[in-house]
């Protein structure tokens, strides 16, 4: 690591657009903390009978910094929290963290790849070869770690359910010792990581660019792209009234800044 990001080595490198790679930690962090799904790849072990497949499992997690997790600015290297059952079979897989690892098993942890990606915008162009996407992407590689410790536990599960809604955690029903148990949270240690960026509008051919009459004909520009948060609707059971200010209040903020970041990046 350099400084406040990530050394570019062969397998974080961005070689398509390099213009487009980031590498520093406050970038890689935010996506990764601003992606409600992560998608994380593993190889299964092939000394349970499993297939020969790589595997993708969609997961909820974010950054930490545990025991500090006040570090500003999102400035540090971090680890992902991922949040599963504790009978799926990448926790079931992974092991505790050791702290002590030998020349033949420098690794007790499984190696992982995990992706985020937010669309911002649809990029139309005079031709189909040029149509594209705006879209901010993170690509992390590290070894995942079953997390043990009660107190780390808790503060991963807090950490993951108010990265889906601020301030859920502490508005909510505390988890009881039979939720706790069939909980599983692994930590993933980063070694690389680098991400991808595309803003802008279009990226015209020359030719095209020339020609009046076809600027003429096809529409070309960015059709915005996010997320939009709807109106709350009560479970059957509810018994608590209004939507509470704080859902509201986040609703707003999160739909607010998604249209103005993808409106922002189409121009």
């Amino acid at each position: 690591m350099a400084g406040q990001g990530w050394d570019k080595t062969k397998i974080n490198t961005v070689n398509r657009y390099k213009n487009r790679g980031k590498y520093d930690y406050q970038t890689v962090n935010t996506i990764v903390d601003e992606t409600p799904v992560l998608h994380v790849s593993f190889a299964p072990s092939p000394s349970n009978g499993s297939p020969p497949f790589p595997v993708i499992l969609p997961m909820v997690g974010c950054t930490s910094s545990y025991p500090d997790p006040t570090v500003p600015d999102k400035s540090d290297s971090r680890v992902i929290y991922l949040h599963g059952s504790a009978t799926s079979r990448l926790v079931r897989l992974a092991q505790p963290f050791d702290p002590s690892p030998n020349d033949d098993q420098p690794h007790t942890g499984i190696p992982v790849c995990v992706a985020a990606t937010q669309l911002d915008g649809i990029v139309l162009a005079l031709t189909p070869n040029h149509h594209s996407c705006n879209y901010r992407s993170a690509v992390l590689f590290g070894h995942a770690y079953l997390v043990t410790d009660d107190a780390e536990r808790l503060h991963a599960l807090e950490l993951v359910t108010n990265s889906l809604v601020l301030s859920r955690w502490a508005n909510t029903r505390y988890p009881n010792a039979t939720e706790l148990k069939s909980t599983g949270i692994l930590r993933v240690e980063i070694e690389s990581a680098s991400a991808k960026i595309r803003t802008g509008s279009t990226g015209e051919d020359r030719g095209d660019l020339k020609d009046e009459g076809l600027r003429k004909r096809v529409w070309s520009g960015v059709v915005p792209a996010y997320v939009k948060l709807g109106e709350p609707v009560a479970a059957p059971t509810d018994m608590s009234g209004e939507v509470p200010r704080y859902i509201e209040e986040w609703i707003k903020e999160r739909n607010e800044e998604g249209e103005r970041y993808a409106r922002e990046v189409a121009k």
